[in-house]
């Protein structure tokens, strides 16, 4: 649930929200929605997002769904944490690329008062937790897990699978190297991966 009211307002402090899923999910477009509608309240705000990302544009955050608003795009966390001046609202996309001082810079922006909005995956391609994104949303004070549609159930998704070859953990991508799965079309997707890469490795013996 998220909630926007401050009861106490003698004890108001900042906070941070995340918003998590797979690619495809919409949390860039959620992320630019409620940026927006800080906007739209005189509130001064503030986007960062990481350097490497330049799939659409170098400098604005745009969504799948060609969505946008400027950002600023920083080579590490810690200039975050010096640029985010005299600002109510911070908006940070594509968390999980960042190093794990970004936990540590969202809860000091919160401390001094700032509302704190990150959107990021969650899981990396192989399925694990990604980067600093579990540490961000056990300290967030509001987690919002959006889902993607499965290419091939139709079902919720929540999967990021690499239909692109590499083992790198980062690869910049969009529908031609990554597509959204369920957990049982993912299950079923790297069980058959599993078994022609067996297949191919007793083949080379």
């Amino acid at each position: 649930m998220f909630l926007e009211n401050t009861v106490n307002y003698n004890e108001q402090f900042g906070w941070i929200e995340v918003i998590c899923g797979s690619m495809f999910s919409g949390k860039t477009e959620e992320l630019i929605r409620r940026l927006k509608r800080a906007k739209f309240a005189k509130q001064k705000v503030e986007i960062f997002k990481p350097a490497i990302d330049v799939r659409y544009d170098e400098e604005k955050v745009v969504s799948h769904d060609a969505n946008e608003i400027r950002s600023t795009p920083v080579p590490s966390s810690a200039n975050i944490r010096i640029l985010a001046n005299d600002v109510d609202v911070v908006g940070i996309d594509e968390a999980q690329f960042f190093d794990d001082e970004i936990v540590a810079v969202c809860n000091d922006l919160a401390n001094r008062g700032i509302r704190v909005i990150v959107a990021g995956l969650d899981m990396d391609f192989k399925g694990n937790p990604f980067g600093p994104m579990p540490a961000l949303m056990a300290t967030a004070e509001y987690v919002t897990k959006v889902h993607a549609v499965c290419t091939r159930t139709g079902n919720l998704a929540h999967y990021s699978h690499r239909t692109a070859k590499g083992d790198e953990l980062v690869m910049l991508g969009e529908t031609q190297e990554y597509e959204p799965l369920s957990r049982a079309a993912y299950y079923k997707v790297t069980n058959k991966d599993k078994t022609e890469k067996a297949a191919s490795n007793k083949n080379d013996e």
